[in-house]
């Protein structure tokens, strides 16, 4: 009768191998790096601008002062440039930005010159806002 010995440290020997092999993961390359993904944001000021109501080049203003970039504001550098062109502010960003975070700057913009009353933010497309005025129907008023 022969008896063949495993031992425990052949057990542990094979187990340690199967735990290796899970935890080894495929190799990285080294030295590329990802494209940069710029997304391009516009607001279109034109109705207020028109009338007069709302200053782009103020907008602007507001909107460097109070983007957070890292958590900080007044933090812009090379990652966020906001231009006007126009009537309509333009911003482009090479690091995440929402467009809800944009649309909550612009409604606080409008608030703080009592302007939210009179003028609400509509999505035009997927990258961009309209500042338009509420419609007042004065149909009712007219019939009385």
């Amino acid at each position: 009768v022969s008896t063949q010995s495993t031992g425990s440290s052949g057990i542990n020997a094979e187990y340690g191998k199967q735990w290796y092999q899970r935890r080894v993961r495929a190799p990285v390359a080294r030295g590329k790096k990802s494209k940069r993904v710029v997304t391009k944001y516009t607001l279109d000021c034109t109705h207020p601008a028109e009338d007069s109501i709302l200053d782009p080049a103020d907008f602007v203003t507001f909107l460097s002062g109070r983007v957070k970039v890292a958590g900080k504001t007044g933090n812009l550098g090379d990652n966020i440039i906001i231009t006007k062109e126009k009537n309509t502010v333009a911003l482009s960003a090479d690091i995440p930005l929402s467009k809800r975070y944009l649309k909550y700057l612009t409604k606080k913009y409008l608030k703080k010159n009592n302007l939210r009353d009179w003028l609400r933010v509509v999505s035009n497309s997927k990258n961009s806002f309209e500042l338009r005025y509420f419609q007042v129907d004065n149909d009712d008023e007219a019939e009385e």
